[in-house]
C-alpha cells in the first residue's frame, strides 16, 4: 500500500510548477494546470498532491518547440 503524502497549498505548489500562485489560480479556472483537490463546501480549500504536480510536469516536457501544440 502506498503512503499518502501531505497535500500542498497553492503557495507551496506554485514554485514546483514554476509559476506564481496567481498563475496557478488562473490555470485552475482555465483547466490547464496540474490536477488539484478541493474540499467540499462553498469555501473549500484547494490543495495539490505532489504526485499530480510531478505527473503534470512530466507530461509537459518537450525537446523541441515544434512538439508544443
Amino acid at each position: 500500500m502506498t503512503e499518502l503524502q501531505n497535500l500542498l497549498t497553492t503557495d507551496e505548489a506554485a514554485p514546483l510548477a514554476g509559476v506564481s500562485p496567481k498563475t496557478l489560480e488562473n490555470w485552475r479556472s482555465l483547466g490547464v494546470g496540474p490536477k488539484f483537490i478541493r474540499t467540499p463546501g462553498k469555501k473549500g480549500r484547494v490543495n495539490y498532491d505532489p504526485d499530480d504536480l510531478r505527473d503534470w510536469r512530466n507530461a509537459n516536457r518537450y525537446s523541441s518547440t515544434s512538439q508544443v501544440a
